[in-house]
């Protein structure tokens, strides 16, 4: 007989056979069929767990980017650097235990933990670019257009809602939260353009420096989003086995296939 105890993202499974009583720590993740959490052994749990801090200093990063951006607000601006700092502390925490625990994992959660240190590189590159934006912006805000505020403002938010969802992609394995961020990111490509051709036409009394300063700033938040991007691809792959390319096109099928997808399912499966 067995009892679960949860405790946030762990479980412990306590066994009872006779007199003996056995414990062991498991992690929780999604399930790559059902989205549905399972259990993966406590040895390459800690290394999910600075995995998932890691997302969320970035989260929170993007989030008082963003806040920012919208008020001026140098105190706020200023919580990216504590940020970025912690995103390089658990990016080294990650690296150096990859090496001491992948050899003791199977070879389903070496893949795991392989994304893990993916994912930890990723977002330690998203610190960085988010302080380079955040320097910038404590330097020309006050200068800044309300339309450049207002679509940086936009690209930032975007940023973090994105971070968020692809948070939950890898935590629940869902290839439509992968998806989604994907297909978020064109946003950002287009807001990127949009403020490009506005610095590129000619206008009265532009400051040459802060449009310098800007256009740099919409290309950071556009980075960040092709990092969240990669991530999105490795958990495509990790919960398919299948390249993006395979993944988005099964998406891209018209609602007829779809259909005829589901009623040829439901008839070999009654």
């Amino acid at each position: 007989m067995g009892s679960r105890d949860h405790s946030g993202d762990h479980v412990k499974i306590v066994s009872e056979q006779g007199h003996l009583k056995t414990e062991r720590n498991f992690f929780l993740k999604g399930d790559a069929a059902m989205g549905e959490p399972i259990l993966v052994p406590s040895v390459g749990s800690h290394l999910l767990e600075l995995t998932f801090d890691a997302f969320r200093v970035a989260h929170r990063a993007a989030a008082a980017a963003a806040e920012g951006i919208a008020t001026s607000s140098k105190a706020v601006l200023g919580e990216v650097r504590d940020r970025e700092r912690e995103l390089d502390s658990l990016d080294r925490d990650i690296d150096d235990l990859v090496t001491t625990t992948i050899t003791r994992v199977t070879e389903d959660e070496a893949r795991t933990l392989l994304a893990c240190m993916k994912f930890g590189i990723s977002l330690e590159r998203i610190g960085d670019l988010l302080l380079s934006f955040v320097n910038r912006a404590e330097s020309v805000s006050a200068n800044m257009d309300h339309d450049d505020i207002r679509d940086l403002s936009v690209m930032t938010a975007q940023l973090e809602r994105m971070l968020a969802d692809i948070e939950v992609a890898f935590r629940t394995r869902s290839l439509d939260k992968a998806v989604s961020v994907l297909r978020a990111d064109t946003e950002l490509d287009r807001l990127r353009n949009v403020i490009t051709f506005r610095h590129l036409e000619p206008a009265e009394g532009l400051r040459r420096l802060d449009s310098f300063h800007v256009l740099f700033m919409a290309q950071e938040i556009e980075r960040c989003g092709d990092h969240v991007k990669n991530m999105a691809e490795e958990v495509c792959h990790l919960v398919s086995g299948r390249t993006v390319r395979h993944v988005l096109r099964a998406y891209d099928r018209p609602v007829e296939q779809l259909f005829l997808d589901h009623m040829k399912a439901s008839n070999n499966n009654p």
